[in-house]
């Protein structure tokens, strides 16, 4: 196997995922609005998922570079990640992503991105995680099974 086919083979960035639920979101909110009520109260809880998606994303970030391996899953992965917020989730930066879409139908004052993140979260679950979860367990072996005996998937 060569370095260049050593990866889950994600080639859709999971973050586009979440992403499209927004912009659909924004989309489908145009012909069949589905508003939150904007007010100071839903402009500070969008700040808060904002600050968690940060609180969770940045730190995940870091932690990949520390271990110098790729966060890109069209990459090889050079080592497994267990500290920061990897102690916890096993997918911190999905989760943050997921907070993060939260946080836009917030500020946009509607449902649809948060009515599609339940799809999405299948999607990603479906096309990025199990293949990452497959490619993971055939890179890493027994020490990824542990892993994933310790940490949940999600939360």
């Amino acid at each position: 196997m060569t370095a260049r086919s050593d990866n889950p083979g994600v080639w859709f960035p999971p973050p586009l995922w979440y992403a499209l639920a927004v912009l659909i979101g924004v989309l489908l909110d145009r012909r069949w609005p589905l508003p939150i009520a904007a007010s100071p109260l839903t402009t500070i809880a969008g700040g808060f998922f904002v600050i968690g998606w940060m609180a969770i994303s940045f730190p995940s970030i870091a932690r990949f570079r520390r271990s110098k391996t790729s966060i890109v899953p069209i990459r090889p992965a050079e080592a497994l990640v267990f500290s920061g917020p990897y102690r916890y989730t096993r997918n911190p930066t999905y989760v943050s992503l997921a907070l993060l879409t939260v946080a836009c139908g917030l500020f946009l004052a509607t449902w649809w991105p948060l009515v599609l993140l339940v799809p999405t979260l299948a999607i990603v679950q479906q096309v990025v995680i199990l293949p990452e979860e497959r490619y993971l367990r055939r890179r890493f072996g027994t020490e990824y099974e542990a892993y994933t005996r310790r940490v949940r998937r999600w939360l």
